[in-house]
């Protein structure tokens, strides 16, 4: 049966750059319960993933707890996201993986047509040879096509 010995001390309050210090006991206890006494002692909100199955056994007199917070994480191949004053823990492959997908989504919508489209009907010029002078000036989401038989230009941006 995992245990928690948990003795929470606010030594000295709070240190001069305004951070909660703290004192753990713990021996074969969930990662969960130990972010859960430091979430406490810290006044900081935790949400976990599912799935997060890690014990660890620690001992630790008057130490910051943001300090202790990463240390217990790392050991446990854990990361943690701030939000505001929540914390969410999880996988630090998970954070990677949606962290590259937000990346990747931004950079999908900037490259994407804001929706605009442009006709432009050309009378004494060929489309498909203003198409490409055309392209160089406009930025790089904006698309161009024409229309040979008719000598239109079509823009989208």
């Amino acid at each position: 049966m995992p245990s928690l010995a948990a003795l929470v001390l606010v030594a000295s309050a709070l240190t001069p750059a305004g951070e909660a210090r703290v004192s753990l006991d713990a021996k074969n206890a969930p990662v969960t319960d130990i972010v859960r006494v430091l979430a406490e002692a810290a006044g900081f909100q935790a949400v976990f993933d599912p799935g997060i199955d890690c014990k660890l056994t620690m001992k630790v007199n008057a130490a910051a707890w943001r300090s202790l917070l990463d240390t217990a994480l790392g050991a446990c191949a854990l990361g943690v996201e701030d939000e505001a004053d929540v914390l969410r823990v999880a996988p630090v492959a998970r954070l990677r993986d949606e962290a590259a997908a937000r990346r990747r989504l931004s950079e999908e919508q900037a490259r994407r047509p804001a929706g605009r489209l442009a006709l432009f009907r050309l009378s004494y010029a060929r489309a498909e040879k203003m198409a490409p002078l055309l392209e160089k000036m406009l930025p790089p989401q904006a698309r161009i096509t024409y229309d040979t038989r008719t000598s239109t230009l079509l823009v989208s941006y």
